[in-house]
């Protein structure tokens, strides 16, 4: 595992010289955090040391949450934890020091949190954060919920606020659109509306979904959805062999790719099963006469067409239904929260 690790960090580093501009999107380095399950064999071994989960005894499984280059596709870097008991929080508040400078979070509304909030602000890493019912906000305007567009806010949970852990400061935006039933309420440490206008939050947010595109390659294109190993020690290799495997698969794809021009917008991205598949040619030797492995490479494009309809919506067993997150709770600030929180800021 330390060879494993040190790999990895050696190909972000390398990522970072590689790609250079072109993992910047409209001045920001867009990373996309999410989790998901990878079940693991029922060896004796597994369900001792990891577990089994529910009243019928699932099968053992491991976590990972996962940073992914939103307009790249690659994966940045990763943790692990036992299944249901790990933190994505956590990792992420774990992964932060991995991150490269003016990168961007972006995250659903599963890293709503004091704690996560706090390390994000405190460290200086840009966040967009979607807020749910369990967020309260402390605002200053007087316009209802259902008239509001962004402004300043405070964050400022009740418990910790009687710890005497000091308010977070950020930009509120709530994104309507008639297309949508739902609004999606946005939280950043980004509070220049020039630098990070609505319409760019809108889209961003939008862009998180290649964090369940990258878990799709990994899990299908990849056939990794269950883990072949059945002890701790070979669990961990796997994992972290395969993971690394992916990112290197997918980043020869985001090369071949053709750059951004200025003021385009998402650039192409590759078809990482496309890939796969001229790359399995490659070392089978079955290579088209005329046809360097660059030139077929850059061919793997993902499709791009406009859908006319949505797309269909399958049952999949033991998925729960989606419930959007209902809008965060408001609350006007008094004169005397308004003091105590200049005390912290002029504190700070």
């Amino acid at each position: 595992m330390p060879v494993l690790r040190t790999l990895s960090a050696a190909l972000r580093s390398r990522i970072m010289d590689v790609f250079d501009g072109r993992l910047f999107y409209h001045d920001f380095i867009p990373l996309g955090c999410d989790g998901t399950q990878l079940e693991c064999p029922r060896s004796e071994e597994l369900e001792r040391r990891i577990g089994t989960y529910g009243k019928t005894g699932s099968a053992p499984a491991i976590w990972n949450t996962s940073i992914v280059h939103l307009t790249l596709g690659i994966p940045w870097c990763w943790q692990w934890g036992k299944g249901k008991k790990a933190s994505e929080r956590k990792h992420l508040m774990r992964m932060f020091r991995l991150l490269p400078r003016l990168a961007l979070i972006v995250t659903d509304a599963g890293y709503v949190g004091y704690d996560v909030i706090r390390t994000l602000v405190e460290n200086k890493v840009f966040f967009l954060m979607r807020m749910s019912s369990q967020a309260t906000f402390y605002t200053e305007t007087q316009e209802p919920a259902e008239r509001f567009r962004e402004g300043i806010a405070y964050y400022w949970p009740d418990n910790h606020r009687k710890q005497g852990n000091p308010p977070l400061r950020g930009r509120l935006i709530c994104v309507r659109s008639k297309k949508r039933k739902v609004d999606v309420w946005l939280f950043t440490n980004v509070e220049d509306a020039n630098r990070l206008p609505v319409e760019l939050a809108s889209k961003l947010y939008r862009l998180r979904w290649e964090n369940e595109g990258f878990f799709r390659t990994y899990k299908r294109t990849m056939k990794k959805i269950k883990l072949m190993s059945r002890t701790v020690r070979l669990i961990h290799r796997e994992a972290e062999a395969s993971m690394i495997a992916t990112q290197l698969l997918l980043c020869q794809g985001a090369l071949a790719m053709p750059a951004p021009s200025a003021g385009e917008g998402v650039p192409v991205m590759c078809s990482p099963r496309k890939v796969l598949l001229e790359i399995r040619r490659e070392i089978a030797g079955r290579i088209p006469k005329g046809q360097s492995f660059g030139k077929r490479l850059a061919k793997a494009q993902r499709e791009r067409r406009n859908r006319q309809t949505a797309k269909e919506k399958r049952k999949w067993p033991r998925r729960k239904t989606h419930k959007p997150p209902k809008p965060p709770i408001f609350l006007m600030i008094t004169s005397q929260l308004k003091a105590e929180i200049e005390r912290y800021l002029h504190a700070a």
